[in-house]
């Protein structure tokens, strides 16, 4: 994974709740075995109509809109616990996710794939919906802040603290042990077991 801290971007805004993974990935794309290729797939149902055109309507087809960021309304993941959500947002160019509440096993996904689920206020994510025309949002990892850089209104956002580190460093779960062995090595000299 990338290190990450602070993205600073344009946003996509999302205006629907409800978001579940069968819609953010549909389960006929699962087949591959590797991460690489599932942007081409992100909300496919909703982008592309059934000849495979894209649908102007949507919001991913506007090119008013792009960036890093994907804001989107209440309950974000829900439904089926497939990883394949959180690398089919990763591979498209989404770091961050922001939202007021997303489904556990998506957010605990989206953590272990490199990608931020940013939980704000009802009231928060409003006031960043009202900004979608091409303002930015900025999130600091490690601060815990996202702000909106037109308005300077900043939340607070809570991240597990393991998983903090691991974004900041860019490390997964095996990289993190291999950065603290010789702590490991220490703790195992003074517990002869």
């Amino acid at each position: 994974m990338k290190p990450i801290n602070i993205i600073s971007s344009t946003f996509v805004p999302m205006v629907l709740e409800n978001i579940d993974t069968d819609q953010i990935i549909p389960a006929r794309f699962l087949k591959a075995t590797t991460r690489l290729g599932f942007g081409a797939n992100l909300f496919r149902d909703w982008r592309y109509d059934v000849n495979g055109q894209p649908k102007p309507d949507f919001i991913l087809n506007n090119p008013a809109y792009s960036g890093e960021i994907l804001v989107a309304g209440k309950n974000f993941g829900c439904g089926s616990s497939r990883e394949h959500a959180a690398w089919s947002l990763l591979d498209y160019g989404f770091n961050v996710v922001v939202s007021s509440f997303f489904a556990d096993i998506f957010k605990n996904n989206a953590l272990n794939n490199g990608v931020i689920p940013v939980k704000v206020s009802d009231e928060y994510l409003q006031k960043i919906f009202e900004q979608a025309n091409g303002s930015r949002l900025t999130v600091n990892l490690q601060e815990q802040t996202i702000s909106i850089d037109a308005t300077g209104d900043v939340e607070s956002f809570e991240i597990n603290s393991y998983k903090k580190t691991c974004l900041i460093n860019g490390y997964d779960d095996i990289d993190y042990l291999l950065s603290i062995k010789e702590e490991i090595a220490q703790f195992e000299k003074q517990h002869d077991y």
